[in-house]
């Protein structure tokens, strides 16, 4: 998102074009072929990051337990900490590619279209400082759109990444809707479908209450 701002504000510069290019990589490249490269890289060849799982099973560690990175930091067992957070890294990269793509370039439409507007011209032709125009007159406005995208994103995310979970073999919802599918658990099934509409649902409200903080003109009756 602060790409996208910066390259909306500082239009057809060189951090615009570098910007606009890697959201493009990030929306073409598909989300299971990101992680296998990820893991090859990274995993495989350079040996930085584990490659699967939430923790290595020799720590004694519960991988299924939930918060596993909070709950051993509160409990000072800062070696499971540390692998549990080195485990993360590359599912949350790659979890995180196309939706930052996506609101990086809904971002910088939103921007540019907004700095356009004759309403931030009166205000330069005031003498305020570009900073200013831009976070207490641009930014609100420009946010709306970005707003609906995030909150769509976001629903995508917390109701389980089905593809990454499977290529980390990280136990999640994603994963847990993909095995009960070829499993035919149908309860399970449901049982998902139910929570991932719960999400949007929620999601959604949170979203139409946001657009009324940011444009106090929208009002719902």
């Amino acid at each position: 998102m602060i790409a996208g701002i910066v390259a909306g504000v500082k239009r057809d510069s060189f951090f615009d074009y570098s910007s606009t290019l890697g959201a493009l990589l990030g929306i073409s490249i598909p989300t299971f072929f990101l992680g296998m490269i990820l893991i090859i890289v990274f995993g495989v060849e350079l040996r930085w990051l584990p490659i699967s799982g939430r923790v290595n099973p020799r720590l004694g560690a519960d991988p299924s337990a939930p918060f596993l990175v909070i709950n051993s930091a509160i409990h000072g067992n800062w070696v499971v900490f540390r692998d549990s957070l080195e485990h993360l890294i590359l599912p949350a990269l790659t979890l995180a590619g196309w939706p930052a793509a996506i609101t990086a370039r809904m971002t910088r439409a939103a921007m540019i279209e907004t700095m356009d507007q004759d309403y931030i011209r009166t205000a330069r032709a005031k003498g305020l400082q570009e900073s200013r125009v831009v976070k207490r007159h641009a930014l609100r406005n420009a946010f709306i759109p970005v707003v609906t995208v995030v909150g769509l994103e976001l629903g995508g995310l917390l109701g389980g990444a089905v593809v990454t979970e499977t290529v980390f073999s990280w136990p999640g919802v994603g994963k847990l809707a993909a095995d009960a599918i070829l499993a035919r658990d149908y309860q399970v099934v449901q049982g998902v479908v139910l929570l991932l509409a719960t999400v949007f649902i929620v999601l959604n409200l949170l979203v139409d209450l946001i657009y009324s903080w940011l444009d106090p003109r929208i009002r719902y009756s």
